[in-house]
């Protein structure tokens, strides 16, 4: 826009600044700085030093080594990180497909009781952690569960077996209960995207006879391709920081034989000591640090990689 002067040739006219909008995000920014970026610095900066003889020593990369080079640590850190992968891969071949697959069938518009089935799912998300882990522990007990007299009922109690109790089936057992937990997520994030496909797509491949699952897979999920993207790397970070339920289920120890052990139960025992182990804040914030990483490098990845290859074969 530009003033016309009788005196002058026009000159334009600035924009006001809408400090208002600064004033509203103040108090938010402040309080993520506080709670997010802060501790975050401080503890990369934390992962730097040492003690020793009761002084906080400069040591640079020197407790990396030590986490990667020392028998001891490098044997619980691998450990963890195994874990932490088979943890991330369950809930990606499980959660999200079934979730997907949940979302498709709810999206139906003649499916009766939709609300129902779509509260029902999602409400064990909205449950504490302390009482899904608790839950499920009663449920599969060997002494006092409900599972022995379920499978019972269908003549395959003998399929039964102390899931939690065995190393090789503990960290699956754990796993698809968070599954169960927080399949409702990806549900409601894919039946979202479901409902924000335009009419006009659908009608017309109506009227080239694409009905039913064929319509899915051609036309429905090229469509939210995007949404399970962001899907996939919600799940990755939510993976990598896990460390509630497996506490709940396993206790800090994440027995048995550490079969259950991901990062986030590692850093825990590292950083604040269980038992007889001392903490040892140096080398806990070494292992958050390389959690940082971890995470930072699959976001990354997702943003700069998989992304733009979405976008290519959606557009």
């Amino acid at each position: 826009m530009t003033s016309l002067d009788e005196t002058g040739p026009s000159t334009p006219l600035k924009r006001p600044i809408r400090w208002h909008i600064l004033i509203f995000l103040f108090p938010a920014l402040l309080v993520y700085t506080a709670v997010m970026i802060l501790p975050l610095f401080q503890t990369l900066w934390l992962s730097l030093f040492n003690v020793v003889d009761d002084q906080t020593v400069f040591v640079g990369l020197g407790n990396f080594k030590t986490l990667f080079g020392d028998q001891r640590w490098a044997a619980d850190f691998w450990n963890a990180l195994k874990n932490n992968f088979i943890f991330f891969v369950i809930h990606m071949l499980v959660q999200n497909p079934i979730g997907i697959a949940l979302a498709a069938m709810l999206s139906i518009p003649k499916l009766r009781l939709a609300a129902f089935y779509r509260t029902a799912i999602f409400l064990p998300t909205l449950l504490s952690f302390v009482i899904v882990g608790f839950i499920w522990k009663l449920i599969l007990s060997p002494i006092w569960g409900v599972a022995p007299w379920m499978l019972g009922l269908v003549g395959a109690k003998s399929l039964f077996a102390p899931w939690l109790g065995l190393p090789h089936s503990a960290l699956i057992t754990v796993s698809l209960i968070s599954v169960w937990q927080y399949v409702g997520i990806p549900m409601m994030l894919i039946y979202a995207a479901l409902l924000n496909i335009p009419e006009e797509v659908i009608e017309a491949a109506e009227c080239d006879g694409v009905t039913g699952w064929s319509q899915f897979w051609k036309i429905k999920l090229p469509l939210i391709l995007p949404a399970i993207g962001i899907i996939s790397i919600l799940t990755f970070v939510g993976n990598f920081n896990a460390f509630d339920l497996v506490y709940t289920v396993q206790g800090a120890l994440a027995g048995p034989d550490g079969s259950t052990d991901i990062l986030g139960t590692l850093l825990y025992r590292t950083f604040f000591g269980f038992q007889l182990q001392l903490g040892d804040r140096s080398m806990g914030a070494t292992i958050a640090t390389v959690m940082f990483l971890i995470i930072l490098a699959g976001v990354s990845l997702y943003l700069f990689i998989i992304q733009r290859r979405i976008r290519r074969y959606q557009f």
